[in-house]
């Protein structure tokens, strides 16, 4: 009698987020019957406390790395994992927490903390590619429920995943989408940003925010010449514009840090933390 071929072993790990990317994967509903099935869920503790022990076939990332702690638990479980794969913007880019990237980290810790000297943690907040090889990385803030099964799948299949990698504009214009930009003057980042969402803030004449991060080949310096030109927009906004769900892809760090040299506009960004630590009440004991 031929032997039950064994499951793989899955593993999902939480690193700084907002849990997001792994409620994505628990929205996937009558699929997650199938992926039981499938795969033998390992660690998953946003879905259950039960622990299997690795190493593991396939690890699913979510978070950006913070601390210096992160920073071994992430090269363990690089070691523990057959095929890796970061998952979300922040395991990707950085998230929004990589606006930290753009200042002094330091005023940051003395805006929040009354005792910033007890606060471990690093200057930047960085993708786990910084610190390890990441086998595919599944972009989106957070990502597209539709692409994590491809994902899914492909690996079960032994192929690459088929995950499209054109613009926002794409389908806006297979939608049949009135481009906010063009009809309203609204600042979009659609034609920079990869496809994921279906359009969704466009379709509700909201301009893009680039939850999915940059398309393949996004040329930042020709859209951010049309919103200077076109809608009026001055350096100091395209700097928050780029500085968002994906402020560490390397596309729109580049976009956002030019700009940010032009008039001063750097102090866009450092203005808060900077009259924060000016203005904060000084806590007990402080003089």
């Amino acid at each position: 009698m031929p032997r039950r071929r064994r499951s793989p072993k899955l593993a999902v790990w939480k690193f700084a987020s907002c849990d997001g990317c792994q409620l994505t994967l628990l929205d996937c509903e009558d699929e997650l019957l199938m992926l039981g099935e499938l795969f033998e869920v390992a660690y998953f503790l946003e879905a259950s406390s039960a622990v299997v022990h690795g190493p593991y076939d396939f690890s699913l990332v979510e978070g950006s790395i913070t601390t210096p702690e992160e920073i071994e638990r992430i090269y363990e479980i690089r070691r523990q994992s057959r095929v890796l794969v970061a998952m979300g913007a922040c395991a990707t880019a950085g998230g929004i927490q990589a606006l930290r990237n753009f200042v002094d980290v330091d005023d940051i810790k003395r805006v929040v903390y009354a005792s910033p000297e007890y606060v471990r943690t690093l200057e930047h907040s960085l993708p786990a590619s910084a610190y390890v090889p990441v086998d595919y990385e599944l972009p989106g803030c957070p990502p597209n429920k539709g692409q994590v099964i491809e994902l899914l799948t492909a690996f079960l299949r032994g192929r690459r995943p088929s995950i499209p990698g054109h613009s926002v504009c794409i389908d806006c214009k297979r939608q049949g989408v009135v481009c906010v930009m063009v009809a309203m003057g609204t600042p979009c980042l659609g034609p920079v940003t990869r496809t994921g969402c279906g359009a969704l803030c466009p379709r509700y004449r909201r301009g893009c925010y680039g939850c999915f991060g940059p398309m393949e080949s996004p040329n930042t310096e020709s859209l951010s010449t049309w919103f200077l030109v076109q809608s009026g927009l001055t350096p100091q906004h395209l700097v928050p514009l780029y500085r968002s769900f994906n402020a560490a892809a390397p596309a729109f760090a580049e976009a956002s840090r030019r700009y940010a040299d032009l008039q001063g506009a750097s102090k866009t960004t450092e203005w808060v933390g900077t009259n924060a630590v000016d203005e904060r009440e000084p806590a007990d004991g402080e003089q």
